[in-house]
């Protein structure tokens, strides 16, 4: 997990990493720590999301061994299928 602030101290150094970390494939992944959601880096709710609160996954599998779950918005369809494996745990 690559966290917002671990990316640089100004805002031009950090543009730049988290560029070259995503042009790379070092970074596909967005997430919102205090919820604990990853999802596309286009996803409409992940940019409105305040700095402090970003973190970044190189692939889902980071992201899922983190504790993180899929974005609804942006990820429908593994959101479903994770939605379903807790309802299925609650039983």
């Amino acid at each position: 997990m690559i966290l917002h602030a671990s990316l640089g101290t100004s805002e031009m150094e950090i543009r730049r990493n988290l560029g070259r970390l995503i042009k790379n494939g070092g970074i596909t992944l967005g997430g919102y720590k205090k919820a604990g959601i990853y999802g596309t880096l286009n996803c409409r709710s992940g940019k409105r999301m305040k700095i402090e609160n970003r973190v970044f996954f190189k692939d889902e599998k980071e992201a899922i061994s983190e504790g993180y779950r899929p974005c609804a918005h942006c990820l429908p369809e593994k959101y479903k299928l994770w939605k379903s494996s807790q309802e299925r745990e609650d039983y």
